[in-house]
């Protein structure tokens, strides 16, 4: 791995649910995000309860600029998904430090994997350790739309 990035001065993260802006988050993913792309608000909602939820928040005005969502028993797997960065506070390495402190979040838990999909990310997360699956035959998806 290379060397990563800290969470540049004045922003902070949090996995406090309280915090989490749930109607920016919900427009961010539904309007611009290629993979939630028209979720509807309550679905995202039901998503949000069932998960660790992760911001990163401006630390002067406390406007959320970033999310990611944790799909885990919190013992053996977890997912990794809805990683999104506000696009006004792109560039800034904000992404990878979120991720960054996802994984380090994750990592006493003693998880034997933590995955994610992407289409056009894999540089961001493979600098923080993810590769792609050595055996992808051995997985397989239901898909119930």
């Amino acid at each position: 791995m290379t060397d990563i990035p800290s969470l540049p001065e004045g922003y902070e993260i949090s996995t406090d649910r309280a915090r989490i802006d749930v109607g920016r988050v919900h427009r961010w993913l539904a309007t611009d995000a290629y993979w939630a792309m028209d979720r509807p608000r309550e679905r995202h909602e039901r998503a949000m309860a069932g998960s660790l939820n992760f911001g990163v928040y401006e630390t002067i005005s406390g406007d959320q600029v970033a999310y990611a969502r944790v799909v885990t028993d919190g013992a053996t797997f977890a997912w990794l998904c809805d990683v999104y960065v506000d696009r006004a506070a792109r560039g800034k390495g904000l992404g990878t430090a979120l991720v960054t402190a996802v994984r380090d979040h994750l990592r006493p838990m003693g998880l034997r994997r933590v995955v994610l999909a992407t289409h056009d990310a894999h540089g961001v997360y493979e600098k923080l350790g993810f590769k792609v699956l050595d055996r992808p035959d051995r997985w397989m998806a239901l898909g119930l739309e």
